[in-house]
C-alpha cells in the first residue's frame, strides 16, 4: 500500500468504542457552549426546547466524532460531517416549524423514514465508503420521495407556507446534501485499496 493510500485509507480495525473520553468532554463542551447562544441571545425557548436541542447538538457532534475516527481521508471526513450535519438541519427545522405544513402535521413523519434510511444504510454498510456512499444516495432518493408522498396523502398540506414549489425546492436542498455526501463517500472508497476493504 502506498504511503498516500494508507494515510487514507479507512482502518478497518478501528471500532466505534471510545478509548478516549476527551472528545466526548469536548463534544458535551462544544455542546453547552452552544446553547449559550439562544440563552443570552433571549431566545423565547423553554426548558424543553433547550432539552431537545442539547441532544439534537449533542448526538451530531458523538455521531461525527465516533464515525469520521474511523478514517483519515479527508473526502470520509468531510462526507460524514455532511451525512450528520443535514440529518440534523432536517431534525431541526422539522421539530422547530415543519416542512410539509406545521410541525404538527403528519406528514412531517415521513422524514423520520428519512434519517431511518440514512441510520439503517450506515450500518448495513459497516461505516466503510462505497457503502456509504451508497447509502447516502439511497437518503437522497428517499428525501425526493417525501414530497411526492406528501402531494398522494396530505395534498391540502401542501398549500400551507412555503408551498408545493418551496417544499419540492427543500426536499430537493437536502437531497442534494445526502447526494453530494455520497459522492465524497465514493470518492473516498476509490482511495482505499482492496486489502483496505
Amino acid at each position: 500500500m502506498s504511503g498516500e493510500n494508507n494515510i487514507n485509507a479507512v482502518r478497518p480495525g478501528k471500532d466505534l468504542k471510545f478509548r478516549d473520553w476527551r472528545q466526548v468532554l469536548y463534544v458535551g463542551l462544544g455542546t453547552a457552549a452552544l446553547l449559550l447562544i439562544p440563552l443570552f441571545g433571549r431566545f423565547p425557548w423553554s426548558a424543553g426546547d433547550f432539552i431537545v436541542m442539547g441532544a439534537l447538538l449533542f448526538s451530531a457532534g458523538l455521531a461525527y466524532v465516533l464515525i469520521s475516527r474511523r478514517s483519515n481521508s479527508l473526502s470520509y471526513r468531510a462526507a460524514v460531517g455532511l451525512a450528520v450535519g443535514a440529518g440534523f438541519l432536517l431534525t431541526w427545522i422539522n421539530l422547530a416549524v415543519g416542512i410539509i405544513g406545521s410541525e404538527d402535521n403528519p406528514a412531517n413523519l415521513l422524514y423520520v423514514l428519512v434519517l431511518l434510511t440514512e441510520i439503517a444504510g450506515a450500518v448495513i454498510a459497516r461505516f466503510r465508503p462505497r457503502g456509504m456512499s451508497n447509502a447516502l444516495y439511497a437518503t437522497a432518493l428517499a428525501q425526493m420521495l417525501v414530497p411526492f408522498a406528501a402531494l398522494i396523502f396530505w395534498r391540502s398540506a401542501l398549500d400551507e407556507p412555503p408551498g408545493i414549489t418551496g417544499i419540492f425546492l427543500l426536499n430537493a436542498f437536502f437531497a442534494g446534501l445526502f447526494w453530494l455526501s455520497g459522492i465524497l463517500f465514493r470518492k473516498a472508497g476509490q482511495m482505499v485499496t482492496p486489502a483496505g476493504l
